[in-house]
């Protein structure tokens, strides 16, 4: 039963990471919610186990469940030709037609069970899954993956507030590694001083309790005049800014 879980857990996450980097968005970003069909009460159980463990890494805030699939993920069902083709030949093409033209409850049907009888030329066949590629198409805002009978989709959509938290968690990786190139201790309090910046000001000024907390920083100041000559510039977002760190 655990080991169930923690493939559940496995899984997922790297469906979500995937969908990450198909559309370029850093896992430091913090996303709004996957959402995940449920195939039967045990998988809900089971992930429900799991669900802090894979929100955290994946860095997402919420999951949604989905009982009814067919009004948010479309759902198409292909011939594994490769499979089907030596074993059924002629035949192909009447399969091809009768999968491809499977209802989004057939298909539902089909992963639940594990099976799916067809009845092609007179005689009736029986399909397994492996015999059958079903995949889910992505609809607008998220992005979808299927591996067998799991599905997940991932709202890609990235919010002011949620660009804010992204780039708090950008400048805490930032600070952390002057931290340790400049051979603090880790017990060591800093000041921290950040070039003011339109594109992070806001962030910084939302997120400074979190980003002293994570990096124990006394004080953090927004400075337009940074010394450049001791200032350590630091990209975040493809944007160049200067930071400046003291121990307390």
């Amino acid at each position: 039963d655990l080991e169930e879980k923690m493939f559940i857990a496995q899984r997922i996450s790297s469906m979500v990471h995937a969908l990450r980097r198909k559309v370029s968005i850093k896992v430091r970003q913090p996303l709004a919610k996957i959402m995940i069909p449920v195939p039967d009460s045990s998988f809900r159980e089971k992930f429900e186990a799991v669900r802090d463990l894979v929100l955290n890494e994946v860095n997402v805030k919420e999951v949604e469940y989905l009982d009814d699939t067919a009004a948010m993920l479309v759902r198409k069902a292909r011939p594994n030709f490769r499979l089907l083709g030596p074993k059924y030949g002629s035949m192909m093409k009447d399969i091809s037609k009768a999968v491809t033209e499977l209802s989004q409850e057939e298909i539902a049907s089909f992963e639940a069970s594990g099976s799916w009888i067809l009845e092609i030329q007179g005689q009736k066949l029986s399909l397994g899954l492996a015999d059958v590629e079903i995949i889910s198409e992505d609809i607008p805002g998220l992005q979808v993956a299927n591996e067998g009978r799991l599905t997940v989709a991932l709202d890609v959509t990235v919010t002011e507030e949620l660009r804010h938290e992204g780039i708090a968690r950008e400048f805490i990786n930032r600070i952390q590694n002057i931290r340790k190139e400049s051979g603090f201790n880790v017990t060591d309090k800093i000041r921290i001083r950040i070039e003011d910046h339109k594109y992070v000001r806001d962030a910084i000024l939302k997120h400074s309790d979190y980003i002293g907390s994570q990096t124990l920083a006394t004080e953090i100041v927004l400075d337009r005049n940074i010394n450049g000559s001791r200032g350590k510039e630091v990209e975040i977002d493809e944007v160049i800014v200067k930071i400046l760190i003291d121990k307390v």
